[in-house]
């Protein structure tokens, strides 16, 4: 199969326009990776300034440890709180 552009000299049938497809690609690859080291280097700046904190916790480990003590599930405590089981299997000891 082959791509061919009615606008554009391009033509993935040939071995030029492979060539240059694939460049392409290669400069679409390097331009996401320098954009998520430019993040990185941001964020690492903003923790380091105080400011990134991350996300608020949205589970209470006591409430969940307490809810199960009480004899509730899993699944209890994950509807009554609005949250995934999983979320829960993550706060509750083994």
């Amino acid at each position: 199969m082959a791509l061919k552009a009615a606008e554009q000299p391009i033509d993935t049938g040939t071995a030029a326009g492979k060539a240059f497809l694939d460049m392409l690609g290669v400069f679409a690859e390097l331009e996401a990776n320098l954009r998520k080291e430019r993040q990185m280097e941001g964020i690492a700046k903003a923790k380091a300034a105080g400011v990134y904190k991350g996300r608020r916790p949205v589970i209470d480990p006591v409430l969940v440890r307490e809810m199960q003590a009480s004899g509730l599930g899993a699944t209890d405590i994950a509807k009554r709180l609005g949250i995934g089981r999983a979320s829960v299997y993550r706060v509750i000891p083994k």
